[in-house]
């Protein structure tokens, strides 16, 4: 059982608050946003923000298999994966774990097992850790299965997506590709593609099967989306079944259909900060400073989170109050969170403290408790910590 961290006062602090920058106290009673005295610990020279809300990260497949001959167990997976999200700012994070044809750590067998694996280390966690079932639209064949795994593990938001056409050009003219893809999954290269032919084969069963998943996600009060778009047809037909996110979406159509129906679109991070899609695809910045990205997701890269943020001032495309809100309020409020993405009293105290010369995440707070803690600010914790003690005495 984990022992409340005590009640304390954040001073001399520039906070966001009210959508606004402001040279003003937080107090934190209860690991809730509050308004009485407490001890203070001096924050001077930081900026107090929002905790991260991540909508959609695969990092910790990393800590799984930092090499792919060279996997760990899934717990010591997620120990790593809670511990990063902690230390860039991050307080609630969604980990996008596949449900595909492709097999290996993407079929719906590991799935399961790392659903279990989920489960026995919830009361561990350091941060707010969920799991985003990405679920690949030609798995006919498992519907009824992953919606069981659904309900037995309570998972809360799933995105669709559909990779055959562009994994059967990559494997006729990337055969190199084709062969690593295989290799991690276990299998041939002959064996995969006969895995990609047999998903491509249930194409005609695909419309019917989505259906019924978003009416039974529908009655679970399951949140669900699409991923990396391709055109604005694609998009309409997901929006029209109720898959109402829009998850990197690839084209500029694609992104201008979900906003045209009022859909969020969510983009990567890291193509903020290195000024483009790793894939190729349409840039965030493009899509952020005409007015069709609502949000940032981690991708691939925690600390692209805040980065991008401060990015984005630094390029004088959004002050820090309206960056930051693109990765704390705003994907709170796709998410129906009503408790966080923001200071305002009585909601969750996650908190991220960042030097504002530094513009490093050197505190993390999760319900008032620290989850991570470092540099200068650590000191000053800890004066909390002695002072308590000795008042105790």
């Amino acid at each position: 059982m984990q022992m409340p961290w005590p009640d304390m006062r954040l001073t001399g602090a520039t906070v966001l608050r009210g959508g606004k920058m402001q040279t003003r106290s937080v107090a934190i009673e209860q690991g809730r946003i509050g308004k009485g005295p407490s001890p203070e610990v001096d924050l001077s020279g930081y900026l107090i923000l929002p905790g991260i809300i991540d909508l959609h990260g695969d990092a910790f497949e990393r800590h799984i298999a930092p090499r792919p001959s060279a996997p760990f167990s899934a717990e010591q997976g997620l120990i790593g994966a809670d511990r990063e999200a902690a230390a860039n700012g991050v307080t609630t994070a969604w980990l996008a774990q596949s449900w595909s044809w492709e097999g290996g750590r993407r079929s719906p067998d590991y799935a399961e097992s790392f659903l279990h694996a989920f489960d026995a280390y919830r009361h561990r966690m350091n941060t707010d850790l969920r799991v985003q079932i990405r679920c690949e639209t030609h798995t006919v064949d498992t519907a009824e299965r992953l919606i069981a795994a659904i309900r037995r593990h309570r998972i809360g938001y799933v995105v669709f997506n559909n990779h055959i056409e562009a994994t059967l050009n990559i494997a006729h003219t990337r055969p190199e590709r084709l062969a690593a893809w295989a290799h991690e999954a276990g299998r041939s290269p002959r064996e995969h593609l006969a895995a990609l032919e047999a998903a491509r084969n249930q194409r005609q069963g695909v419309p019917r099967h989505l259906c019924h998943l978003a009416r039974n996600f529908d009655a679970l009060g399951v949140i669900y989306g699409s991923h990396d778009d391709p055109d604005a047809e694609t998009r309409e037909t997901f929006a029209m079944i109720g898959a109402r996110i829009c998850e990197f979406p690839t084209s500029r159509a694609a992104a201008n259909l979900a906003k045209a129906v009022n859909d969020p679109v969510v983009m990567g991070a890291p193509n903020v900060v290195r000024g483009g899609s790793q894939a190729g695809n349409i840039s965030a910045l493009d899509l952020i400073e005409a007015g069709k990205c609502d949000a940032l997701v981690s991708d691939y890269f925690y600390p692209a989170l805040s980065q991008a943020a401060f990015a984005l001032v630094d390029q004088g495309i959004a002050d820090l109050p309206a960056a930051w809100a693109m990765i704390s309020e705003t994907p709170a409020r796709i998410m129906r969170l009503t408790d966080r993405g923001t200071l305002e009293e009585g909601q969750r105290a996650d908190i991220a403290i960042v030097n504002a010369t530094t513009r490093e995440v050197e505190a993390t707070l999760v319900r008032g408790r620290i989850a991570h803690l470092s540099g200068e600010a650590a000191q000053r914790f800890l004066r909390l910590g002695q002072s308590v003690s000795l008042a105790a005495e």
